[in-house]
């Protein structure tokens, strides 16, 4: 469904130009929720429950701690001249960050005259919200909002600005994935993009251990309140009867993966009322909430490679905490990985096993065990690359 002002009528100083609603509705609150909770493992893991223009996660985002968002807008203000370059002139720009952040204000601040902002979310009122206040912004700019869930395909308005069409999804949202996931969801948004869009992606670095767990169980208890709020919102809007004094977060760091996990523990054996159902919680058990997966900017190139993007340029802040990465389609097809110098001798090597294997089997992967050593983590990326599920690690 589309809708946009009469033709000649001026548009009012916060009025888009248009909005289209793609798919059917997406799913409510309590259907995700009680859908978790009704998993052989509970789970929320992937399902992007959480509100980030909520005043609880910006107030997480301001943690000295919490790295993200600051060394994201370091790289966009530091190096906004070859970011510019790299994504061109008259662009239109597709943010897929769900809500206008500051990353996305500075990214448009710094492209060498934008056409068009095109605002993509699954919730409809906060979607509109956000476009209004972007046009209200930047009143020279064609605003669009396109009401759809980034995981599901959904159609992109015309580009008739005569730039690129740029995707931007900030912050670690493609970390909210596992690598599996990661690769479907870029595959699909490169066949969106098309042969010669570009893709601006933020990248969660691998870093030490202290830093993660500082981000992600920070001493203030942000991240814990925030996990917790969804039990809050389950007894407004659900009528549960969760005690949240009876659940305890937890952050679980894997190095080798590259993942921070984190869970709700319950810490009594409990039954818990949500609506008409009772659920039941022994002790101890855990509650996954959410995952955060982190990457070398190689293991991410080479998954962006697989699902048919060409890395055109990488940008890091200061510490290397953090990098942004263009992407440029250039493949119809995840499995057909060009190679060429710019891969150097280990990219050469993912990309000729990958094209080897599914030339010998089809393009079944197996299941895969690896070791610790040079060879398993070969075999990690060449996994990724082929979008096999991540090997387990032998111990």
């Amino acid at each position: 469904m589309t809708d946009q002002p009469p033709e000649g009528a001026p548009r009012r100083h916060t009025q888009i130009a248009a909005f289209h609603e793609h798919g059917p509705p997406p799913a409510d609150f309590r259907t995700l929720f009680l859908d978790g909770l009704g998993r052989p493992e509970k789970s929320f893991a992937g399902q992007m429950m959480f509100d980030r223009r909520s005043p609880a996660f910006r107030r997480l985002c301001s943690l000295p701690e919490y790295y993200i968002e600051r060394a994201e807008l370091e790289i966009l203000r530091d190096q906004a001249v070859p970011i510019s370059r790299a994504l061109g002139a008259a662009i239109q720009l597709v943010d897929m960050g769900q809500s206008f952040g500051p990353q996305v204000a500075q990214l448009l601040a710094t492209l060498d005259r934008p056409w068009g902002y095109v605002a993509v979310d699954r919730d409809k009122n906060a979607l509109l919200a956000d476009a209004g206040r972007a046009q209200a912004r930047y009143p020279k700019l064609w605003v669009e909002a396109v009401c759809a869930d980034l995981r599901q395909g959904f159609d992109l308005p015309s580009n008739a600005g005569g730039g690129h069409r740029v995707a931007y999804l900030p912050g670690n949202a493609i970390g909210n994935f596992d690598p599996t996931e990661a690769l479907a969801l870029l595959t699909q948004w490169a066949r969106g993009l098309r042969p010669g869009g570009l893709m601006l992606v933020g990248v969660d670095l691998r870093k030490s251990v202290l830093i993660i767990e500082s981000a992600y169980d920070d001493p203030h208890g942000l991240n814990s309140a925030l996990m917790l709020d969804l039990l809050r919102r389950a007894n407004r809007e659900l009528d549960a009867g969760f005690d949240v004094r009876l659940f305890a977060h937890r952050v679980q760091y894997d190095p080798v993966r590259g993942r921070v996990r984190s869970d709700l523990v319950s810490i009594a054996q409990q039954d818990v009322r949500v609506g008409e159902r009772l659920i039941h919680f022994d002790e101890g058990e855990p509650v996954h909430v959410s995952d955060s997966w982190k990457y070398s900017i190689e293991d991410f190139q080479a998954l962006a490679r697989g699902a048919g993007f060409r890395p055109v340029e990488v940008w890091q802040d200061a510490r290397g905490l953090f990098g942004g990465t263009a992407q440029r389609v250039v493949l119809p097809s995840a499995r057909a990985l060009p190679i060429d110098e710019s891969l150097g001798a280990e990219g050469i090597l993912i990309a000729l096993a990958a094209t080897a294997y599914h030339a010998v089997a089809g393009g079944s992967a197996p299941d895969l065990v690896i070791g610790h050593g040079i060879v398993g983590r070969l075999i990690a990326r060449i996994a990724i690359a082929l979008g096999a599920p991540v090997p387990t690690v032998w111990e």
